[in-house]
């Protein structure tokens, strides 16, 4: 049982370390097979409450208590990553032209909460993972109010939202699964403790099927529009990752926190855009938040490596702590 369990995590740590690269396969996967993948795309609802539910297992009522000691870096954190990625998300794909379901895509990616991989890219970059954690949590409970009501109001006029139909669903596929998996870490903590090792497997396979369902039905549309979604995609994330550090900066956060916040702001809960975009809309519409959560791995593995050999510069002496 003992080897067995060292095999598991062993595996699973494998795949948190080439998440990146396995979230690629996924699409790739997607691309060469799409009749198999298309099949999955029903599923996607489900596979992203298993991913939830996880994420919830990470939690702890404690991780809350840096809203009470420093409530201005998590409030600047939130208010960022809600307001500059759905607006970035509407400009981008209106300046590029993007068709309607796309746009409305792109505006659903930026509406979305914090990703579920964004603690460890914080990690990874030396960055203040007590703050990271908070923003995923709180972003992810105010998404079932302030999601709807941002997609409503940025592409209400492209097409038309149920706004209480995304409640509904967030609802459903992302806070019951979170306060779940909160419960259950608070009641059986000790058996969480165990499989906590294991969680990233079940994270990342589950992402990696999200991508794969979406881009196989999607398949004719990823290779007539791929360049022009591609770049929208990767404007998307480095605004986010811009701007998201700009504003703590501008706030006098410390670095680490600033990088909280980047990367907070820059990585998207992609899989619940792709599952709100696949329910409420159409295949199509869950296209940029496929190619996001390809992206954004993938870039934010790049930022944490370039801040992780960069280390933590000694504040200054006009630096707010």
């Amino acid at each position: 049982m003992g080897t067995m369990g060292n095999v598991v995590t062993r595996i699973a740590d494998f795949v948190g370390r080439w998440f990146a690269v396995l979230v690629l396969l996924g699409a790739v996967v997607g691309l060469l097979l799409p009749d198999g993948t298309a099949t999955l795309a029903p599923y996607i609802p489900w596979f992203l409450g298993v991913i939830m539910f996880g994420m919830g297992l990470t939690l702890r009522v404690g991780d809350f208590a840096i809203v009470v000691k420093r409530p201005q870096a998590v409030l600047i954190g939130v208010l960022a990553q809600f307001l500059i990625m759905p607006l970035a998300g509407l400009g981008i794909g209106l300046l590029l032209q993007l068709p309607p379901l796309l746009l409305v895509g792109m505006v659903l990616v930026g509406a979305s909460p914090g990703g579920t991989a964004s603690n460890v890219i914080v990690y990874l970059a030396r960055g203040d993972v007590a703050l990271s954690v908070a923003m995923t949590a709180i972003s992810t409970l105010l998404a079932p109010l302030l999601t709807p009501l941002l997609v409503l109001w940025l592409a209400g006029s492209t097409l038309p939202v149920d706004a209480g139909g995304l409640l509904v669903s967030i609802l459903q596929v992302v806070l019951v699964p979170v306060v779940a998996g909160v419960i259950v870490r608070a009641l059986a903590h000790r058996f969480v403790e165990r499989v906590l090792t294991v969680l990233p497997l079940v994270s990342v396979g589950g992402i990696v099927l999200v991508v794969a369902a979406v881009v196989g039905a999607n398949a004719e549309s990823v290779l007539q529009t791929g360049a022009l979604l591609a770049l929208a995609v990767v404007l998307h994330n480095a605004v986010g990752l811009g701007l998201g550090y700009g504003a703590a900066r501008v706030a006098r956060l410390p670095e680490s926190a600033r990088r909280a916040v980047g990367v907070e702001v820059g990585m998207q809960n992609s899989g619940l855009a792709a599952t709100l975009a696949t329910v409420h809309f159409a295949p199509l519409a869950a296209l940029p938040a496929a190619l996001f959560s390809v992206w954004h791995n993938l870039s934010g593995a790049l930022v944490a490596t370039y801040w992780a050999r960069r280390g933590i510069p000694a504040p200054s002496p006009t630096t707010a702590e």
